[in-house]
């Protein structure tokens, strides 16, 4: 069996970014991944300003608390400020442009406003108290997003805050989904004899639409050679990745090795991970093809297989160059005696003491596990567990973002 790193080589040494990029607005880019960096033509702040609602001044203007200045302007944000006279005091509000002369700003709690106009400042200030500078958060010209980032609601922000309306960014991957099996049917059918719904579309289709992909969603086919070849034929038509789930073994029911060989390249191979041994990796179609990749039927082992697997493939279709998963380190407040020879993913949830407690039952077809858990124990091969022990912690959500 192959480790999982070297699969993850094999798997992702041919892969090349997309080339093609869209310029779409700003509003409309959270989740894409940029194209094109985004270079800021201003200083941000534009100038220097308060962040403070106060009275802007000159220091050596107040030796001593107490000290009364007359009041000979009054800035709100967004308005022009007036260079400050000396001697005097501006009333100024959170993020008003600093007038010219002033060098600190004295928040309004420690001053007076008196019945002749002027103010009374309590406290002796300190030059550049309360000043925002020019340029502090941002320089003009410099690169604040870069091509490959993927655009977060904050990073939307930046690009906003240096007038950026439209992002260049890359096209989304065009992925093909369908599952294999006799057996499936969907919520809603009635549920014959021997049958089970197909949760695994459900799963798999949400996993590809939030790793910021297009999904066309092919249904199930009929575990038929035939059918198999015909549904493999039509994903490959203006597809990046064909995904699939469920019939990946070499059993008489098992028509993906065959179908996928006979339409194109096919590597079979055992992953040395539990849950999900078996993945399927190759092509469809010989001109130009299509990559294929094939996840075991049973839910959790594709829901794992596919995080592990599919997931940093589309990031790198993307051009994301960051796509493994942050591990940290925390408490085992659980056993886990049985060793295996293969790498392991355990379902856990963080508890109240900053440990870690184990679901029950870790069979890779219990999807309950999935959902009570909020990520995973990677457990090395051939590794017992005894609580106390300080293992490696991958949370769902950073898998997922």
């Amino acid at each position: 069996m192959l480790t999982l790193d070297e699969a993850l080589q094999r798997l992702l040494e041919p892969i090349r970014p997309l080339t093609g990029s869209e310029s779409v607005d700003t509003f409309a880019a959270l989740g894409r991944v940029l194209a094109a960096p985004v270079v800021s033509g201003l200083d941000v702040p534009p100038a220097d300003n308060t962040s403070m609602d106060g009275y802007a001044l000159r220091c050596a203007d107040v030796a001593a608390g107490g000290t009364v200045l007359p009041v000979s302007q009054r800035i709100p944000a967004g308005q022009p400020a007036q260079p400050l006279s000396p001697g005097t005091a501006a009333r100024i509000f959170t993020g008003a442009q600093l007038p010219d002369g002033a060098d600190a700003v004295v928040m309004q709690e420690q001053c007076e406003a008196l019945a002749d106009g002027s103010v009374r400042i309590d406290a002796v200030p300190s030059s550049g108290q309360w000043i925002r500078r020019r340029g502090e958060d941002v320089m003009r010209g410099a690169e604040v997003l870069r091509p490959g980032d993927r655009l977060t609601p904050q990073a939307l922000g930046l690009a906003a805050s240096v007038g950026a309306a439209s992002l260049q960014v890359l096209r989304r991957p065009r992925v093909a989904l369908f599952s294999t099996g006799d057996e499936l049917v969907m919520p809603g059918e009635p549920l014959r004899p021997g049958a089970i719904y197909n949760s695994n579309r459900f799963t798999l289709r949400a996993l590809i639409e939030q790793a910021g992909c297009e999904c066309s969603d092919l249904g199930i086919v009929p575990d038929r050679l035939d059918a198999t070849r015909d549904a493999l034929r039509r994903a490959a038509q203006g597809h990046d990745l064909i995904v699939t789930s469920g019939g990946v073994s070499v059993g008489e029911e098992d028509h993906l090795k065959p179908a996928v060989e006979a339409e194109g390249r096919l590597d079979l191979w055992q992953i040395a991970i539990k849950p999900g041994k078996p993945l399927a990796f190759g092509a469809v179609g010989h001109e130009e093809p299509t990559w294929f990749i094939g996840l075991p039927g049973n839910p959790v082992s594709s829901f794992i297989t596919f995080l592990l697997a599919v997931r940093p493939l589309l990031l790198r279709l993307q051009g994301v160059a960051e796509w493994q998963p942050r591990s940290v380190p925390m408490r085992a407040d659980f056993d886990w005696p049985r060793a295996d020879r293969r790498r392991e993913f355990l379902r856990v949830r963080r508890n109240g003491d900053d440990g870690l407690d184990l679901f029950g039952n870790q069979s890779s077809g219990v999807l309950t596990s999935a959902v009570w858990g909020d990520g995973v124990v990677d457990n090395p091969p051939g590794q017992t567990i005894r609580r106390g022990d300080v293992v490696r912690y991958i949370a769902f959500s950073d898998w997922m973002s």
